[in-house]
C-alpha cells in the first residue's frame, strides 16, 4: 500500500503525537508498505529512528508571515523555499514564540480555512506534492489540519483519513470567537474525510460528540510503541521508594497534582523518606509553573526529595523508567493518549493513574497499575501508598503490564490496525 502520511512537527519538543506518527510510519514501512512521512510546520523530533522526509510543508515561518502580511503570499518561489529550510525552521523553533492556544486563535482559523483562506498558497504546495505521489490513501495527523482533506479531494480522487488524538485540549484553549469558528470549519471539512482514526476508544466517543461526527465514521487504531530496547529491570527494587513522572512539564499533565499527592503520602507517619523524580520537556511558557512547584515543595520541606532530569533521549528515558518503583502522570484533563503508560509497562514499572480519559482502557487492558478517583491528591496518595506497602502486588502489576503491553500495544499491532482501517476505506471507495 502506498501511503502519504502527514505529521505535525512540534518545534524542538518530542511530543506524543509526532512520536506516535513516526512509530506508526516506521512500523508500516517495516511491514512492507510504501510510506512517505511528510512533516508540517517544523521538522519532526523523535527519540527513535526518524523516518520523516527532510522537506517541510506548511512551514511555520511561511504560515506565520502569510497569515499576517499579504506581501508574503506573493513572494518569489525561491524566497518561499528558503523560509521552509529545515535548519531555519529549527532555529525559529528555539525562539520564545508563543504556542499558547489563547494567542493563536486567528492563525488557527486561517489554517482551517485552508485553500479558501490566506494560506492557500502553502496548502496548494502540499496538495500538489501529494497528488504527484499518487498514493492509495492519505493520512492527516489531526483535525486542526482537516482543511487538507477538502483540498486533496478537489485535486485528486484519493481516500483521506484523519487521526483524532487530543486536539480538544488546544481547541478549548482558544479565545472566542476563534474557538467557535474553528469548530465550524472542522465540521465543514469533515465531510471530505473518508474515515477518522481515534487513538483510543475514549477518544472516539469524546471526539464524536465534541466535533459532531457520526460515531460510525470513526475507527479505533490504538496507540503502539517500539518495544526494542525495553526490558524488565533486573535485581531488587529501587531504594528508596521512587515515584516518577514522564511527560511535558505543563499544567495539563499534572506534575503539581503529583507533588500534592506526594506531600499527602509523606505526611503518613509510617511512610519513610522517598524520592520524586520528573523528566520531560519544559517550555519557556511553563517555567513559572515549574518554579511554583519547586517553591511549594521547598515550603513543605520536600525539595531534597525531588529531582528534575530534564528532557531525555530514548536511552535516558529507558534508564529513567528502570530507576522507578512506580510511575504516575495524573493529568487533570481527560487525556485520550498516555504513551508514557505504555513505556512504563514495557519497562516493567507499575502505574497509578486517575480513572478517566484514555488512562482507564490502557491500565485495564495491560493490568499494569491502579486506577484512582480523579480530582483529589489524597486518592492518588492512597494508590501510591498501596504500591509502596504491597511489594507482592507491585511485582504482580509490573509483570502483567510487561506481558500485556507486548500483546496489545506494540508498534506492529498499531500498524496492523491502521492497515485494516486503510483497507476498509479503499474497499468502500471501490464499492462506490
Amino acid at each position: 500500500m502506498r501511503i502519504a502520511y502527514v505529521t505535525a512537527g512540534a518545534g524542538t519538543m518530542v511530543c506524543g503525537s509526532c512520536l506516535r506518527d513516526n512509530t506508526l510510519a516506521a512500523a508500516l514501512i517495516d511491514a512492507g508498505h510504501n510510506v512517505l512521512l511528510i512533516p508540517a510546520y517544523t521538522p519532526t523530533v523523535t527519540d527513535e529512528r526518524n523516518v520523516s522526509m527532510r522537506q517541510v510543508f506548511l512551514g511555520g515561518i511561511n504560515i506565520y508571515l502569510q497569515h499576517h502580511y499579504r506581501l508574503f503570499r506573493k513572494m518569489p518561489a525561491l524566497i518561499n523555499r528558503m523560509l521552509d529550510a529545515p535548519a531555519l525552521l529549527r532555529l525559529a523553533a528555539k525562539w520564545s514564540v508563543s504556542v499558547e492556544p489563547a494567542e493563536l486563535g486567528a492563525l488557527t482559523v486561517s489554517m482551517l480555512q485552508g485553500a479558501e483562506g490566506a494560506l492557500s498558497r502553502e496548502v496548494s504546495k502540499l496538495v500538489d506534492f501529494i497528488a504527484e505521489l499518487a498514493p492509495d490513501v492519505v493520512n492527516i495527523p489531526n483535525s486542526l489540519l482537516i482543511s487538507l482533506a477538502s483540498a486533496i479531494k478537489r485535486k485528486s480522487d484519493v481516500p483521506v483519513c484523519c487521526t483524532l488524538q487530543g486536539e480538544d485540549l488546544f481547541l478549548n484553549g482558544l479565545r472566542e470567537p476563534y474557538r467557535s469558528e474553528s469548530l465550524r470549519w472542522i465540521r465543514k471539512h469533515s465531510a471530505s474525510v473518508d474515515s477518522f482514526l481515534a487513538v483510543s476508544s475514549f477518544a472516539a466517543i469524546m471526539m464524536s460528540e465534541y466535533l459532531g461526527i457520526d460515531a460510525a465514521r470513526i475507527r479505533v487504531v490504538p496507540l503502539g510503541i517500539d518495544l526494542r530496547g525495553f526490558d524488565r529491570r533486573q535485581g531488587s527494587d529501587p531504594e528508596p521508594f521512587t515515584i516518577g513522572y514522564l511527560a511535558r512539564i505543563a499544567p495539563e499533565k499534572g506534575l503539581r497534582e503529583l507533588c500534592e499527592a506526594y506531600h499527602c503520602l509523606r505526611q503518613r507517619p509510617e511512610m519513610p523518606p522517598s524520592r520524586l523524580c520528573a523528566a520531560g520537556y519544559l517550555g519557556p511558557e511553563n517555567r513559572r509553573y515549574f518554579a511554583g512547584i519547586q517553591k511549594q515543595l521547598a515550603t513543605w520541606g520536600l525539595a531534597g526529595e525531588f529531582k528534575y532530569h530534564g528532557e531525555l533521549d530514548r536511552a535516558g528515558k529507558i534508564e529513567f523508567l528502570k530507576s522507578l518503583s512506580v510511575l504516575s502522570v495524573p493529568a487533570p484533563y481527560k487525556d485520550p493518549k498516555g504513551l508514557f503508560l505504555l513505556e512504563a509497562a514495557a519497562a516493567g514499572v507499575p502505574v497509578v493513574q486517575p480513572r478517566h480519559g484514555g488512562f482507564t482502557e490502557i491500565v485495564e487492558t495491560t493490568r499494569g497499575g491502579i486506577l484512582v478517583e480523579p480530582g483529589k491528591p489524597e486518592h492518588l496518595a492512597d494508590g501510591l501508598y498501596e504500591i509502596w506497602q504491597n511489594a507482592a502486588k507491585r511485582r504482580q502489576l509490573a509483570a502483567a503490564g510487561y506481558e500485556q503491553v507486548r500483546i496489545h500495544y506494540g508498534a506492529a499491532q498499531m500498524a496492523e490496525k491502521a492497515v485494516q482501517a486503510y483497507s476498509s476505506v479503499l474497499r468502500s471507495g471501490l464499492a462506490r
